[in-house]
């Protein structure tokens, strides 16, 4: 079995800029995405535009031409895989890993197609996967999606989307553009802070129109096949419904995290443990790099400023090669 400096755990752009930079200093490397290039992007709302403009996007200083100041999903798809495949990264698609063990010095990946040996593992996994499931009698109905792709399925429609953030405040106004009838439960008492700039006066404006009819510090307490149930400050409110989404935010895959024996914090921010110098976690050789860094805090590390990570843990794998050589 050959013997690889470095895998890189997960093909998103933080991933792909770890696979670069391994590649420039030389090392021996493997990226391994469970899904296609940039996966998450992928899952992305279709007209989805950046809040970052696309030089802060940009990896490794390979410029990324963009319409807009703020690009949109599918130019940030074409910009990440022509970065793969003009560099020619060795990268393992549709491939997902499922143990990391390590002996001594060297870690064992074991994935659904194949095993492999490494010096050191870089987990750039982002957050994505998993949602944050509210818990009510109900969510695992069909009519339930914590995933927001495009606005026509739900035109004509009664629609309930659930959160504060900017996907779901692009979704309640796409879906209501289209010709659904959208109720807005926020749990909050307010839109969020962090949404869009240019986009956070829309659905304040379209909220006080009555066009999207919203409910503040409201929970939802059950979702039944016709209608959404929530807890208001007016009391219990039955709403009819055809469908729900609920975007309530997604987490890292922290029971993947705690396999691989990488400390969390006590706390509700499982913060991971981490040398922010090196971006080595408690397990030596293992580093982390790109949102994951954040625990809970899915809001803290984004492209734009953990693009960085990819550098900083190339320098720190060399460097111990070197130590020890």
């Amino acid at each position: 079995m050959k013997h690889i400096d470095v895998i890189i755990v997960g093909g998103g752009p933080i991933g792909i800029a770890c696979g670069l930079e391994a590649k420039k200093k030389g090392l021996e490397y493997l990226i391994i995405e469970k899904g296609c290039i940039v996966n998450s992007l992928y899952n992305y709302p279709m007209t989805m535009q950046f809040f970052s403009s696309s030089e802060k996007l940009e990896i490794d200083e390979i410029p990324f031409i963009s319409k807009e100041a703020k690009p949109k999903r599918d130019e940030a798809l074409e910009y990440y895989r022509r970065i793969v495949t003009t560099n020619k990264l060795k990268i393992h698609l549709f491939e997902k890993v499922e143990h990391i063990s390590k002996d001594r010095d060297t870690f064992t990946v074991i994935s659904n197609k194949d095993t492999y040996k490494a010096g050191s593992v870089v987990v750039a996994t982002g957050f994505y996967d998993i949602p944050n499931y509210m818990n009510v009698p109900g969510e695992e109905l069909d009519k339930v999606s914590h995933y927001y792709k495009e606005p026509h399925f739900y035109a004509s429609q009664k629609l309930a989307v659930i959160g504060a953030s900017n996907s779901a405040v692009d979704a309640a106004l796409e879906c209501y553009r289209k010709g659904a009838d959208v109720s807005l439960i926020i749990r909050g008492e307010d839109v969020g802070q962090r949404v869009k700039y240019w986009v956070r006066p829309d659905i304040i404006n379209r909220i006080n129109e009555g066009s999207i009819k919203a409910y503040f510090n409201a929970n939802v307490k059950e979702i039944t096949e016709d209608s959404i149930v929530i807890d208001t400050p007016e009391g219990i409110k039955s709403i009819e419904n055809d469908y729900v989404l609920a975007l309530t935010g997604y987490k890292p895959n922290f029971g993947f995290l705690e396999k691989l024996g990488i400390q969390l914090s006590d706390d509700n921010k499982r913060l991971p443990s981490y040398d922010e110098d090196t971006m080595e976690t408690n397990v030596d050789g293992l580093y982390l790099a790109g949102v994951i860094c954040g625990g809970m805090e899915t809001h803290k590390w984004f492209i734009e400023n953990s693009r960085i990570h990819a550098k900083i843990i190339m320098d720190a794998i060399v460097g111990k090669k070197v130590s020890i050589g």
